[in-house]
């Protein structure tokens, strides 16, 4: 039912200047329909996808998520911390017996030097479906085919040198660094969100538009989109980018925009709206090699994560299966999978020259992919489209230690917008969740935040802590996660991350101090220090002033640790560590 409720002046019989148009506010229309529609008419794209990673009644979730691991001692984790938390079930329905949302982590068990994320999807995907068979009795690869589930793949595999040392405090467990947010588990207590979870709970909102895809993503990287998230696939795969502006760029909008320093995909004017992509080429190079799509209309940089059709998927698969079989090779998507898939021989062999692969390397291979392309059947498709995710999207990047420090100060922030909209992913509804606060001995400013802490005196500005427990800090500028000690003094750019400690002096950093602690079976500690402006990437070999040993050497000494139980181990050491303290 559609009423119409109209402003008196807009009627001749009624209105004495019936010649005057009201204006627009006071026209309004109104359509009776469910709360949820009237919600969405509301509200802008990037509200509309924030409540719908935010709705905890109805959850937006991939019917089956992959987590592709390090080792088998992370799958194990994450397959029950993801089952057990943010992918349960949420059906109150006690007849209801679908084994989805299913969790199916698997590690990346391949020869030295990884597989690159192009055979690492593929054998993932593979292995995937092989543990959904054995412990399931699920066929992954029917239930795709026939469009019957979405399946969503998280890349959380690699050393995360730049993030150094909070990877290593993790064991090696990268994308279970924490956030300085807490969120509830299924056992009714708080802990701090991790990484990956952040990114599951954001990339849930495609599930619904991808049955019988497989959607994948990079584990540390969250983003909001501005564009709309429901949509329907035309092609076969599709690429996230940015799209900028309705128009190609020129010349000099190719430059300003930074065009020629990234992946960047490019989409047809034409109605089909195929898409292309090259790689950091000038304005000149990228119009020659995409000549092909005709008239160029919408451009912008990629953001790597895609999907792809069960069709798709079989044929990739398909193509390498020698590469899978042997655990040989590596080939990463963009390109060895969709430049070639997209771009003319020569024009494939130019690109991959600048990359220092030689011609007779290139051509090969590009014939291998077009062999591959003429044989798979398009069933009314396109092979190559983007999936913009709007100009205006948020986007919050964890992957370097840098960003992590920015990103988690931006819960502070109350000017800008896109801070407002992180604390609402997060879930964050006031300055102080779950911490009790005595302001005459404890002092908190108006722009700090406390989650899920226990202190009893002293004061907190310009910070953000989470799952703190101390009797006496003194936090200005900084971020405190998941630590415990009489006292803790974290001054200026300080981070103090899953540290434990009984002295009667407590945790003392100086300024711009990294100070984490790492665990292993036994619960035996050890501290491990950096500095905030320290790369760990370019300091990765070195033995940084503190340490006796290098970020290296804590990589490799944390090989195949058993997180699941150094986790228990530091949970247990931290509870006995507090709960030895008299808090006032």
């Amino acid at each position: 039912k559609i009423f119409f409720i109209v402003h008196k002046s807009y009627i001749p019989s009624l209105s004495r200047s019936h010649h005057k148009r009201p204006p627009p506010h006071q026209l309004i229309y109104t359509i009776m329909t469910s709360s949820e529609e009237i919600k969405k008419q509301k509200m802008d794209p990037l509200t509309t996808a924030l409540a719908a990673m935010t709705d905890s009644t109805k959850r937006s979730l991939f019917d089956v998520t992959i987590v592709c691991t390090t080792d088998d001692y992370q799958a194990e984790y994450w397959t029950k911390r993801l089952s057990e938390g943010l992918c349960s079930s949420t059906s109150s329905d006690s007849s209801d017996e679908s084994p989805f949302p299913l969790v199916l982590a698997v590690s990346e068990d391949w020869a030295k030097g990884g597989a690159g994320n192009g055979l690492g999807t593929l054998y993932a995907y593979q292995k995937a479906c092989n543990v959904a068979k054995e412990k399931h009795d699920i066929d992954l690869d029917a239930l795709m085919m026939d469009k019957k589930v979405s399946a969503a793949l998280y890349h959380t595999a690699g050393k995360g040198t730049r993030l150094a040392p909070l990877p290593a405090s993790e064991n090696n467990n990268k994308p279970g660094v924490k956030l300085p947010v807490c969120h509830k588990l299924s056992d009714g207590t708080w802990a701090p969100i991790t990484v990956l979870e952040a990114v599951v709970k954001q990339t849930g909102v495609y599930a619904s538009s991808r049955k019988g895809r497989l959607s994948v993503f990079w584990g540390d990287q969250v983003f909001i989109p501005s564009a709309p998230f429901e949509y329907t696939p035309t092609h076969h795969v599709d690429i996230m980018c940015t799209l900028l502006g309705q128009t190609a760029p020129t010349a000099e909008e190719w430059v300003e925009k930074g065009l020629d320093k990234y992946g960047v995909i490019a989409v047809s004017q034409g109605e089909e709206k195929n898409a292309a992509q090259v790689e950091k080429v000038d304005h000149a190079t990228a119009v020659k090699m995409l000549s092909e799509l005709g008239d160029i209309g919408q451009v912008g940089p990629s953001l790597g994560s895609f999907s792809v059709s069960a069709p798709m998927l079989k044929a990739l698969c398909d193509e390498y299966s020698s590469e899978l079989t042997a655990k040989s090779g590596k080939f990463d998507t963009d390109p060895h999978f969709w430049m070639p898939l997209t771009l003319s021989e020569e024009n494939y062999i130019a690109l991959m020259k600048q990359k220092d692969v030689e011609e007779d390397v290139s051509k090969t291979h590009h014939q291998r992919m077009a062999k591959m392309k003429s044989s798979f059947s398009l069933d009314g498709m396109g092979i190559f489209g983007a999936v913009d995710v709007g100009s205006e999207a948020c986007w919050w990047d964890y992957g370097q230690l840098k960003l992590y420090i920015d990103n988690n100060m931006k819960l502070l922030d109350r000017e800008d917008p896109n801070a407002d909209l992180l604390r609402k992913f997060m879930g964050v509804t006031s300055r102080l969740m779950d911490t009790d606060v005595d302001s005459s001995k404890l002092t908190v400013d108006d722009k700090s935040c406390a989650f899920s802490c226990k202190i009893s005196t002293g004061s907190i500005s310009n910070s953000v802590l989470a799952n703190v427990e101390a009797v006496d800090v003194q936090v200005d500028d900084a971020i405190v996660v998941n630590c415990t000690a009489r006292k803790i003094y974290a001054p200026k750019g300080a981070i103090l991350y899953n540290l434990v400690d009984d002295s009667e002096e407590g945790i003392v950093a100086a300024e711009g101090d990294v100070i984490v602690s790492v665990t292993n079976e036994d619960g035996e500690q050890t501290i491990l220090k950096s500095k905030k402006t320290t790369c760990g990437g370019k300091a990765w070999k070195q033995v940084i002033e503190g340490n006796s040993m290098s970020f290296e050497a804590v990589h490799g000494k944390n090989m195949d640790a058993d997180v699941t139980k150094i986790e228990k181990k530091r949970m247990e050491l931290f509870r006995k560590t507090s709960d030895s303290f008299t808090f006032q």
